[in-house]
């Protein structure tokens, strides 16, 4: 029997203020300031033989900034009628009176973007012989001691193996410990642990790549086909309206937190580029709409500086945390509050022997023939998805107008072509496959996902914007108004405002677990309500996203 008291309410609540506690000192001991990057003209006098060496248009596959912060920048295939160049290094512009070299001093370790143009005659799309007129420099702090992605991978895998034993280990140094930290956090914090350390790194590993290409988009089928619409319509239409007042108040109350929060402290949801603040909220839109898949969805397709997602990160967790401890501890006191909100929960007892029977019904133990099955359709339809993504942005970017918009994304058509063949396949048999374990798979891919993530991110950046944290729950409390209001207007039981916030919030980690804690028969309902959660994840982040985009301009 699932039992929930006051005192692990009280420890949930210590674990979230604890864990915000640790990163943030972590993070400050570790912080350093990041300079600007400076554009000078060579001097002939000068020693350039220890800088490395770059010829436009042939970038190294990486440069070690360890070794030496200035780049010996030359231009010798541009055209020689070309009297004057411009070059642009990331936002930093430099005129040059012709093709000489140009020393670029780092500030940092970052990926350098380097454009030139015709100075007498911007529209010369011709500078060099080849036609190419930018190129990236990827610059990393120092080359790390693994770089073999076979490697990698087979570490990766290993610290989440012993994240999932240690986590549930009966050791009481290890349960003290947990209470603490999260495992989620783990998952992340350990890979960038091992980033720090010079053990391995995002910038060489094509582990993400692989990741974001293959296993998100699987993931999204294999965790979406399994939705029973019959299923969810048949627990009620209030555990519904609950459901999409939680997903309504998610979307709009990130664009209104920017604007409450940039009343006080405009710098908090300002940035520009790939470090506005909108594009990191709208990775915690997905994550709190669907599930980590939407997350890093939201995370590739408005291209957030990964450097600086810890920070969105940390807001998830400690934010989320919150909420969930106050959502125990409202399991214990269902009674009080559904009588505050004169609402009838007998239909919850009556729904809880049917969604056992169901539940049993599609529960089956899988062998090598259904598993292959489960796979097969997963990366099948992936590849499909792949396919389809090529077709429409080919054609896109053949319009003008179109040529710079998200639609002319391949990885926005990925996701969205995955997740509705995942809903499509959902009222087929097809559905059947999540008895073989179909999410749990799905599962398994997005914490492999969340591991390379991890190899991301920078938790030094969190010290920038604390106040990230003040959004958050700005963003919460709009979330929670709102359901409580709509719950008091239809007089919905609050099993349907803590299951739907959940399904929302935490996704199908998190949601059973709320559900099981007014009774263990009814966690598959926070299962049904986490998987429409998941499919309209993507969409629904994206409404947030532009909402956000606007609210970031008043």
């Amino acid at each position: 029997m699932f039992t929930c008291n006051l005192v692990l309410d009280k420890e949930s609540i210590m674990k979230t203020i604890f864990s915000t506690v640790l990163l943030v000192l972590l993070s400050s001991i570790l912080s350093f300031g990041d300079e600007a990057n400076k554009l000078s003209i060579i001097n002939d006098q000068q020693d350039h033989s220890s800088w490395h060496y770059v010829q436009f248009g042939e970038a190294p596959s990486y440069i070690e900034f360890a070794k030496s912060r200035s780049i010996l920048l030359d231009f010798p295939s541009v055209q020689p009628e070309t009297k004057s160049i411009g070059v642009i290094v990331n936002q930093d512009t430099i005129l040059l009176d012709h093709a000489q070299p140009l020393q670029i001093e780092m500030g940092s370790a970052a990926t350098l973007k380097v454009s030139i143009f015709d100075r007498t005659n911007p529209d010369n799309k011709n500078l060099l012989l080849s036609g190419l007129t930018s190129m990236k420099i990827k610059v990393i702090e120092k080359k790390p001691l693994i770089t073999n992605d076979a490697i990698v991978f087979g570490i990766l895998f290993l610290c989440l193996a012993l994240i999932f034993y240690t986590s549930h280990s009966e050791n009481k140094a290890l349960k003290k410990f947990y209470k603490y930290v999260p495992a989620l956090l783990m998952c992340y914090l350990v890979p960038s642990i091992l980033v720090s350390m010079g053990l391995i790194s995002a910038d060489i590993s094509k582990t993400y790549s692989i990741a974001k290409n293959y296993l998100l988009p699987t993931a999204l089928i294999l965790m979406t086909l399994s939705i029973d619409m019959k299923g969810i319509v048949r627990l009620g239409s209030k555990s519904l309206i609950m459901f999409f007042t939680a997903t309504v108040g998610i979307v709009i109350g990130g664009p209104l937190a920017i604007l409450i929060v940039s009343t006080f402290s405009p710098d908090t949801v300002g940035g520009a580029g790939t470090d506005a603040v909108w594009r990191g909220l709208a990775t915690l839109a997905g994550s709190w709409i669907g599930g980590g898949a939407n997350q890093v969805a939201m995370l590739e397709i408005y291209q957030f500086n990964p450097q600086k997602y810890g920070g969105m990160v940390l807001v998830d967790i400690v934010v989320a945390n919150i909420w969930m401890a106050f959502l125990l501890l409202g399991v214990g006191k269902r009674e009080k509050i559904d009588r505050w909100l004169k609402a009838d929960s007998s239909a919850i007892t009556e729904r809880q022997k049917k969604v056992e029977n169901y539940t049993l019904s599609i529960t089956k133990n899988p062998n090598l023939r259904d598993l292959i099955i489960v796979l097969g359709v997963g990366f099948g339809l992936t590849g499909l998805s792949h396919l389809i993504s090529q077709g429409i942005t080919g054609y896109i970017s053949s319009i003008p107008s179109m040529a710079q918009s998200v639609l002319n994304s391949s990885f926005f058509w990925l996701v969205v072509g995955a997740t509705t063949f995942g809903l499509a396949i959902s009222f087929t048999k097809l559905r059947s496959l999540e008895g073989y374990g179909a999410s749990k798979m799905g599962s398994v891919f997005i914490y492999i996902l969340v591991a390379t993530i991890g190899m991301k991110m920078d938790l030094r950046q969190i010290v920038e914007n604390p106040m990230l944290i003040i959004v958050g729950l700005i963003w919460m409390a709009i979330h929670v108004g709102l359901l409580v209001g709509v719950a008091k207007m239809i007089r919905a039981p609050f099993f349907f405002l803590a299951v739907g916030s959940k399904a929302n919030i935490g996704g199908a980690a998190s949601a059973p677990v709320v559900a099981a804690a007014f009774h263990p028969s009814l966690a598959p309902v926070g299962v049904l309500l986490a998987v429409l959660g998941y499919a309209l994840g993507t969409y629904g982040a994206m409404a947030c996203a532009w909402l956000m985009e606007m609210a970031s301009k008043f």
